[in-house]
C-alpha cells in the first residue's frame, strides 16, 4: 500500500483548490462537525494525506494523530501547520507509517475517534484494515470511513456518455480513479455488515459529491455566493433519499458500543 499512490501525489495535491476537492473536503468537515463529540478529543486519521481535516480539527480543540506512508503527502501537513498558531501545531502529532501496521503502532482502545478517507479503495481486502481500525478505537468511539460507492459506480461513467464502463460498473466494483490509480467500490450493505462483524454498529451516512462528481479535474472555484450554493445544494442531496445512494463517495458513521 505504501507506494500505491505514489504515482500520483504531485496530481493529487495540485487539484487540492479545484471545485471537486473543495466539495469534498467542506462536505466532509460538516459531516464530521455533526457527529464528533467535543469532549472526546483524541483523534486518529490514518491516511491523513496532506491533512485538510487532520488541522480542521486541531483548530476546534481535538488532539489528532495524523498517519500517512508518504512523505511528500506529510510535508504538505508540515508545511499547512507551520503557518498555524502554536496552540494548534501543539495538538497535531505527525507520523509517518503504513496504514497496514496501526496495530504495531498504537495500543489498542487509545481514540476516541478514527477517520480513514480515501483509502480503503486501494486495498483489494479491507477486512484487516477494518479490523485494525476497530481496535483503535475506546468504547464509545466513532469511526469515519469514506469510501468509493459502489453502488453508484456507474453514474460518472453513464452522465459522460461512457457506456461500456458504466455497464462494467454495475457488476465490477474495481474502476480507475481520475488520479489513474486502479482502484476499488465499496456497497455500504457490505460495509455494514463488515464493521457489525467487528463490534461496530453504523448509524448514519452520507453521501459525497452527488451532483457535482462530473465536473471536470481542473474546474476552478466559482465566487463565493455561488460556492455557498453548491454546498448546500451538496450537503443536502448528501443526507437525502434517494439521492445519497448514488453520491460519488460513502461516508459511513460507526460506534463502539
Amino acid at each position: 500500500m505504501s507506494t500505491t499512490f505514489v504515482p500520483a501525489e504531485k496530481t493529487w495535491l495540485a487539484r487540492m483548490g479545484t471545485l471537486r476537492q473543495v466539495v469534498r473536503q467542506e462536505v466532509v468537515a460538516a459531516q464530521l462537525a455533526e457527529h464528533l463529540k467535543p469532549d472526546a478529543p483524541r483523534v486518529l486519521d490514518v491516511g491523513c494525506g496532506q491533512g485538510t481535516q487532520a488541522l480542521r480539527l486541531a483548530r476546534l480543540g481535538y488532539d489528532v494523530t495524523a498517519l500517512d506512508s508518504s512523505e511528500q503527502m506529510l510535508e504538505s501537513l508540515r508545511r499547512s501547520l507551520a503557518e498555524e498558531p502554536a496552540e494548534v501545531r501543539d495538538r497535531v502529532q505527525i507520523v509517518r507509517a503504513d496504514a497496514t501496521r496501526l496495530g504495531g503502532t498504537f495500543s489498542p482502545g487509545c481514540f476516541d475517534a478514527v477517520l480513514c478517507h480515501g483509502l480503503l479503495m486501494y486495498f483489494a481486502d479491507p477486512g484487516p484494515i477494518l479490523t485494525d481500525l476497530a481496535r483503535m478505537m475506546a468504547p464509545g468511539g466513532v469511526l469515519s470511513l469514506l469510501v468509493r460507492n459502489a453502488d453508484g459506480l456507474a453514474m460518472r461513467p453513464g452522465l459522460l456518455g461512457d457506456w461500456s464502463e458504466a455497464l462494467k460498473a454495475f457488476d465490477d466494483p474495481a474502476y480507475g480513479n481520475r488520479l489513474g490509480i486502479p482502484a476499488r467500490a465499496d456497497r455500504l450493505s457490505d460495509l455494514t455488515a463488515a464493521l457489525s462483524g467487528r463490534g461496530l454498529e453504523v448509524f448514519t451516512w452520507y453521501g459525497v459529491r452527488v451532483l457535482t462528481d462530473t465536473v471536470p479535474d481542473d474546474a476552478p472555484l466559482p465566487g463565493t455566493e455561488e460556492l455557498t450554493r453548491i454546498l448546500a445544494a451538496e450537503t443536502r442531496a448528501g443526507s437525502t433519499d434517494p439521492y445519497r445512494g448514488v453520491a460519488a463517495l460513502t461516508h459511513v458513521f460507526a460506534r463502539r458500543p
